[in-house]
């Protein structure tokens, strides 16, 4: 089993910046990934971006390319997410998530879930 606890979310100004944290527990390198998702109201859960726990493999979906970071401190076992320039478009809440698979964007992918930390930019 692995557990999975996001943390950093909040309010923010647009042009602002946050950093999310996912602390896992367990199992954790039973998974070969983790990735970050985010679920605006009435929208699909879409992914964020994925990063291997071994390596230096990054993902991003398109509109987070040149404003969002993945990384991760093993030692700790967390994944971060830096997050800066944000607009009213990034207001979610997001998910951390794992997977045994080294990339994918399909949310069925991931087996882990974390429960979520809301993320307001107001504009």
């Amino acid at each position: 089993q692995v557990q999975l606890v996001e943390s950093g979310g909040g309010l923010v100004q647009a042009g602002g910046s946050l950093k999310l944290a996912c602390a896992a527990s367990g199992r954790v390198f039973s998974s070969n990934a983790v990735g970050w998702f985010r679920q605006a109201p009435g929208k699909e859960r879409e992914f964020v971006a994925s990063i291997r726990l071994s390596g230096v493999s990054t993902f991003y979906t398109d509109s987070v390319k040149g404003r969002f970071t993945i990384s991760r401190d093993n030692a700790k076992n967390t994944v971060y997410l830096q997050m800066n320039s944000l607009s009213f478009e990034d207001t979610a809440v997001y998910y951390c998530a794992a997977t045994p698979r080294i990339y994918s964007t399909r949310s069925s992918d991931y087996n882990y879930w974390g429960q979520g930390t809301q993320v307001t930019v107001s504009s």
